[in-house]
């Protein structure tokens, strides 16, 4: 017994030891790394390239791109990646621009990636004014310049002729935002694609923030019908309008029972519509919703509250009504996107980790809503990254982004791929 004890002993310590030099040894990792004359010299070409970077960053975001309509935008970045040095450009079936630089032993696949569409619609004037170091157009940080990073990252390799152990590719999605459910990168991670092992998306203003989480959504389109009629002649028949304005107050009040304990939950009415005239009942009456959380079972409780209270805004109003044809209303699904915990003990995150913390800056690992959320819900490593410099009033038409050390956003990315791919000797 003492001599088994003893071996248990000796052999708990010896995995003690081997743990705390493998930790030691990845620290190490990435100082030396980043310490290699490739990547030294790739970190000196990204700072050559600002002036050229920021020309791109103008032209690139004057090019329309909303959900469902990123073609355009997509045949321009598809040749700004064969102008930087891309050998192999391609756009898949549903409009994601996809580079592949080939591994010196192919095993693995990496991708890093940015969203090609922007929330604006298409009517949208879009011109880049300057005030001071501000760049100001909609659209001009989320996402064109994490567009402007990923060809930042083909020009840097090509310039310090980085090779790597793993295939990389360089991919613009489509689909992000809004309606466009995430349907870019769940096609990259369809069932029958090719295989990516490491997601690294460009997404976000802040460096310290590293999204390791994704923060799962419902989305809805609710269409209350009806008679419609005249609203002088016709008044008593039941109105749509109403029942939705029934339907938004009453989520308003048991909504509360989800969102004001436990993670963090949120619903949102993001749009409303419908009638013909103001001397008309209308036809019919409609709204978008967005619910959210971070925690399946509560997006899922949410939902279940959402729909009550779609259900007793119809009873109501149709019992409100002196005659005519009952209300009907229609519950349509037109986004989902998972929610999902990351683990924090891959390499991609633990090497994020330790290179934010090279560059001087403090991570906080978070949930998000972005094209990683899909990787994450399949267990995949993947991580959502700054695209450097400062930005600010995203999703509005002041959005504005400054080149504030713009060049360490693109730095750190081309460390963290190098960390993930390995480096080819």
């Amino acid at each position: 017994m003492f001599i088994k004890k003893k071996v248990e002993l000796l052999i708990l310590a010896t995995l003690l030891v081997t743990c705390h030099g493998f930790t030691e040894q990845s620290h190490a990792g990435i100082a030396d790394l980043k310490a290699k004359p490739q990547l030294q010299q790739a970190f000196e070409s990204i700072i050559d390239e600002e002036q050229q970077n920021e020309a791109d960053l103008i032209r690139l975001t004057e090019i329309p791109a909303p959900p469902f309509m990123e073609e355009e935008r997509a045949k321009h970045f598809a040749a700004m990646l064969k102008a930087s040095g891309a050998d192999d450009v391609q756009i898949d079936s549903v409009g994601n621009v996809i580079a592949t630089i080939k591994g010196s032993i192919g095993l693995k696949t990496v991708a890093v990636s940015a969203h090609l569409d922007t929330v604006f619609p298409p009517d949208t004037l879009i011109k880049v004014r300057r005030e001071g170091n501000r760049l100001i157009a909609p659209g001009i940080g989320d996402n064109t310049r994490g567009l402007i990073m990923v060809n930042a990252l083909m020009k840097a390799i090509r310039a310090a002729q980085i090779k790597m152990q793993a295939n990389v590719l360089l991919v613009g999605t489509v689909g992000e935002e809004g309606l466009g459910d995430l349907r870019g990168v769940k096609h990259l991670f369809r069932d029958d694609a090719p295989g990516i092992d490491s997601f690294i998306a460009i997404d976000g203003s802040n460096p310290e923030k590293v999204v390791t989480s994704g923060v799962g959504s419902n989305r809805y389109r609710v269409t209350f019908t009806g008679p419609g009629g005249h609203s002088w002649r016709a008044f008593g028949h039941a109105n749509p309008h109403h029942a939705l304005g029934h339907a938004i107050s009453f989520l308003d009040k048991i909504g509360p029972s989800v969102t004001d304990e436990g993670e963090k939950s949120a619903y949102n009415i993001g749009r409303i519509g419908g009638g013909t005239s103001i001397n008309s009942i209308p036809f019919a009456s409609w709204m978008e919703v967005d619910i959210r959380s971070g925690s399946r079972e509560r997006l899922d409780k949410l939902d279940t509250v959402f729909k009550q209270a779609v259900q007793q805004a119809l009873l109501t109003e149709n019992s409100a009504r002196k005659y005519g044809p009952e209300l009907r209303v229609e519950i349509k699904k037109v986004g989902e996107r998972p929610a999902a915990k990351g683990k924090t003990d891959f390499n991609l995150v633990q090497n994020m980790l330790e290179i934010n913390d090279s560059f001087g800056y403090k991570t906080n690992l978070r949930a998000g809503s972005t094209d990683s959320s899909i990787p994450i819900s399949k267990g995949i490593p993947a991580v959502t990254i700054s695209r450097g410099g400062k930005g600010g009033e995203a999703h509005s038409l002041e959005e504005w982004w400054e080149n504030d050390k713009g060049y360490e956003g693109i730095q750190i990315a081309l460390l963290l791929l190098v960390a993930e791919a390995g480096l080819a000797e």
